[in-house]
């Protein structure tokens, strides 16, 4: 199985689902400081120019590698993946899984502006705090994307690509 977290940047709301994924930050926290936010690998590092590169976090416990990616507003970025994952696991007769999560739903207004004034216009004594913020309010909802991703992964024997929009975790 192959776990793809994406949303708008892949830097934000992706990176912190595929922390909580690989266990490097606790889900039972009740509050992320400000120190484990920004210690999150990947968590706003990236640029614009990152946009569609799909980035390795580790294998979870399980074996599985987690991957993220930003896709922008490109709508024809998702199913460019998922039809030319399609390809290769036919191609290759690999019995693989590939779940695709979105997890652009989690994403609240205090990390929209902070991505936008840290990312796009370069202002991080703006952009970081909104970030923090955000970060602190969605942490919960993004840990229950994961579990519900996880769970969603595993009941489905079937398929072999598997996207989840997640609506039900709308900030």
């Amino acid at each position: 199985m192959i776990y793809i977290y994406h949303d708008f940047g892949g830097t934000h709301t992706t990176s912190i689902a595929a922390a909580y994924h690989l266990k490097i930050i606790n889900p039972s926290s009740q509050m992320l400081t400000k120190e484990e936010i920004l210690a999150i690998p990947y968590f706003n590092q990236l640029k614009k120019k990152d946009a569609g590169r799909i980035f390795f976090h580790g294998n979870d416990d399980e074996g599985h590698p987690v991957y993220t990616i930003g896709r922008r507003n490109d709508k024809l970025v998702l199913p460019a993946l998922q039809d030319l994952s399609s390809l290769f696991l036919t191609r290759y007769q690999k019995e693989e899984r590939i779940v695709f999560s979105n997890t652009s739903p989690t994403v609240p207004l205090a990390m929209t502006l902070g991505g936008f004034f840290s990312r796009g216009l370069g202002i991080d004594f703006i952009g970081v705090p909104l970030l923090v913020k955000g970060a602190q309010q969605c942490h919960r909802h993004i840990y229950q994307l994961v579990e519900t991703t996880k769970e969603i992964a595993h009941q489905n024997t079937t398929q072999q690509i598997i996207s989840i929009e997640n609506p039900q975790f709308q900030a």
